[in-house]
């Protein structure tokens, strides 16, 4: 039960979980749940994976934390790995998805003044999803998260999601651009997989200006989509990218990357965190990078993907009131043709953690480690609830 002493921002649904296993949760109440949401996209390898309370135990019994004015070895491990990943050369390690932006949006600034522009400016997207810092909620193409936070920080210009076009008419209209930032795949905006070649554009149109271009893989970094990073779905390797959720496993860490000339933008005293990279922290996401590629969890990602479309495709493709049905790895939605918020608590009672975004859209981003049967039994489970739904909704509009 939420407390009185709490700040109302959340609005949970009436059920607390005492422990989980794999792909389950169970309440307080015995009850299991079906998880199809990982904590929005954070517990990859599932809940209570023996590995990771091993890496978590194991490290408490050394050490926490000791602060950034001291080497870090398991920071340094962690950023080499992440950096062979990636193909990126550096990393800053913060404490979540909306610092990581925080720092990516930071030094797209400083390299424009370092190159002598005085009001920097980064163009953005229409629908996408940041965070809720001052800067990254300014960035995010969400007017009803802004609504009350005014004057919201300047300098970002804002254009369609999968418009490479209006990306570069921008750079026509303003010489003060000086990065792009853009997710390869909208999380918050509703799992929108944007047309083969939208990235590769922007990566030209980049090089083309002298622009940074920056790559949002909060939501789809770590095996999400499929591969380990979704940008590499075109093989393009952006000059900063950002990490969070899927690192940590549900331990707080982010992470900014740089590369090239955005590696070198960051001095000692431009940036820093307290918690920054903590020895806890960096010691989980090894592990965690350790179990995905032991794994293959990319491969079984896009395996697991492509069944869950094909199934919800059979489940409900041909009803009336499904506009789509699309993503990409274990990152889907089926979208309705009328707000449905309230699927969440119907399915919640049907034993499944889903969630609902951009009001009409049912997002799914289940376990990376759930097994064929799990995967079957989620489309299986919310196709009844959604075909109720409708149902109930339509005989609601039809009564007198």
């Amino acid at each position: 039960m939420t407390s009185s002493y709490q700040m109302p921002v959340f609005s949970p649904l009436p059920v607390a979980f005492e422990r989980g296993e794999g792909a389950w949760l169970w309440d307080t109440a015995g009850r299991r749940y079906l998880d199809a949401l990982a904590g929005i996209a954070v517990c990859g390898l599932g809940h209570a994976h023996p590995r990771i309370t091993q890496a978590l135990c194991d490290q408490a019994s050394k050490v926490l934390h000791t602060s950034n004015w001291y080497e870090i070895p398991l920071q340094a491990k962690l950023a080499e790995g992440l950096c062979r990943l990636s193909g990126m050369d550096n990393a800053f390690f913060c404490n979540s998805g909306a610092e990581a932006n925080e720092a990516a949006i930071k030094i797209a600034r400083l390299y424009g003044h370092q190159r002598k522009i005085l009001t920097p400016g980064i163009i953005v997207t229409e629908g996408s999803f940041h965070g809720r810092t001052l800067a990254t909620l300014s960035a995010t193409g969400n007017r009803k998260i802004q609504a009350g936070f005014e004057p919201l920080v300047q300098g970002f210009y804002r254009v369609p999601y999968n418009d490479a076009a209006s990306v570069a008419q921008v750079g026509e209209r303003t010489q003060d651009i000086v990065a792009v930032l853009v997710e390869p795949i909208t999380g918050e905006g509703g799992i929108v997989v944007p047309d083969s070649g939208y990235l590769k554009e922007l990566r030209r149109i980049c090089d083309d200006h002298g622009w940074l271009l920056m790559f949002d893989e909060i939501q789809t970094g770590m095996c999400r989509t499929g591969k380990w990073f979704a940008c590499q779905h075109e093989q393009v390797v952006p000059d900063v990218m950002t990490l969070a959720k899927g690192l940590g496993n549900g331990v707080p860490i982010g992470a900014c990357l740089a590369r090239g000339d955005a590696a070198g933008v960051f001095q000692p005293g431009n940036h820093g965190s307290t918690f920054s990279g903590n020895p806890l922290v960096c010691r989980v996401a090894l592990e965690v990078i350790d179990i995905l590629r032991s794994g293959n969890f990319d491969r079984r990602a896009t395996e697991l993907g492509e069944r869950m479309l094909a199934g919800l495709h059979r489940e409900l493709g041909s009803v009336a009131g499904i506009r789509e049905i699309r993503g990409r790895g274990l990152m889907l939605a089926v979208e309705l043709d009328r707000p449905c918020k309230e699927l969440t608590r119907l399915a919640l009672d049907a034993g499944l953690l889903i969630n609902v975004t951009a009001e009409r859209i049912v997002r799914l981003l289940p376990p990376l480690v759930i097994t064929d049967a799990e995967a079957d039994q989620i489309v299986e489970v919310l196709g009844g609830v959604v075909r109720n739904f409708l149902a109930s909704s339509q005989d609601r509009n039809a009564a007198p």
